[in-house]
């Protein structure tokens, strides 16, 4: 049996098992990774994978415990939700396959399209690493293929983010594992500035009140900028129909923010660069990585943030708001 096989196998037992726990997509609380397998805390601690105890809206899931007590769940907590589940299924070695199937539990083959596709696929390594963004074809059988996403061994999680025909919206998770050792990564320390493939992406004005922070259970105003080589890039490329792609992750449970910026291109007032808006309500306090998706060049580019959220209420000290610009 081939290693494809072997994952094909474990996550389809995964299915089975998360479907007997959540029944018709209803949960407790959500899923948070076992102790010692997320590996992101303050790497303050040394990197030694298991988050500061002192600090307890970042890493340990109070932001969850929250989420869960008002009543409702962030998007892609759960493997069945509103009678669709989310089933990965048998591939061919270096292939990726699912389904989704409805609630008359058969596969689901029409699908509205979001953002210029009927399907998005996210996966995350369970430490926030090895982000992708991919979009699987779809079969006449309603199996959705695409080349796998997966990438170091560990502990995947697979968001499908779709929208059935004539319904509404839904993001569905599931745990995948990729044998191997396992080594965890540290979250990075939250910082307002990224890099990648020479590219410099700054994320600021947070909040209204500008404390530097993400403001759990409001709504929060981040203004991306692009540069390169000092040079602000004012011809970024339309990507999904925008000029950038946001997806959000909070630490612990993963649970998954889908968002996108204000205007659209060719809109007559959105302009390409080097700055894009987003708003996000983020529905807790707590730990977020932050994937901003942008074109240019005819590349897409993926550069990583960590940020934190606070109470709505919450203030700081003149002078106290934590940004890190090296």
């Amino acid at each position: 049996m081939n290693t494809a096989t072997k994952l094909g196998g474990f996550a389809l037992g995964l299915v089975a098992m998360f479907g007997a726990a959540y029944g018709a997509g209803q949960v407790a609380d959500p899923v948070a990774p076992a102790h010692g397998d997320d590996g992101h805390g303050d790497d303050s601690r040394g990197g030694d994978g298991h988050g500061d105890d002192s600090r307890g809206d970042d890493s340990h899931g109070d932001g969850a415990a929250s989420g869960a007590a008002a009543g409702h769940l962030p998007g892609g907590l759960q493997v069945s939700d509103r009678g669709y589940t989310f089933r990965p299924v048998d591939a061919p070695a270096g292939d990726f396959a699912f389904q989704i199937t409805g609630p008359d539990g058969r596969p689901v083959t029409a699908y509205d399209e979001a953002h210029e596709k009927r399907m998005h696929l996210i996966v995350v390594r369970r430490d926030l690493s090895g982000f992708r963004h991919v979009h699987p074809e779809l079969g006449a059988d309603g199996v959705w293929r695409v080349a796998s996403p997966l990438g170091a061994p560990g502990t995947w999680r697979a968001f499908a983010d779709f929208t059935p025909s004539g319904g509404t919206s839904l993001t569905l998770g599931v745990d995948l594992a990729v044998p191997g050792l396992f080594t965890p990564r540290t979250l990075p320390r939250p910082a307002d500035i990224a890099t990648v493939d020479g590219y410099r992406v700054t994320v600021d004005g947070y909040t209204v009140d500008l404390t530097g922070e993400l403001r759990a259970g409001a709504t929060s105003e981040l203004t991306a900028r692009v540069s390169r080589d000092g040079v602000p890039v004012t011809d970024l490329q339309p990507y999904l129909g925008a000029y950038g792609h946001l997806v959000a992750l909070r630490q612990g449970d993963l649970a998954y923010l889908h968002v996108h910026p204000e205007g659209a291109p060719g809109d007559g007032r959105t302009s390409p660069g080097p700055q894009t808006r987003f708003r996000a309500e983020v529905p807790s306090t707590g730990t977020y990585r932050l994937y901003l998706d942008f074109r240019h060049g005819d590349v897409v580019r993926t550069a990583e943030f960590t940020l934190r959220a606070r109470p709505a209420d919450h203030t700081h000290p003149a002078g106290s708001a934590d940004h890190t610009h090296d």
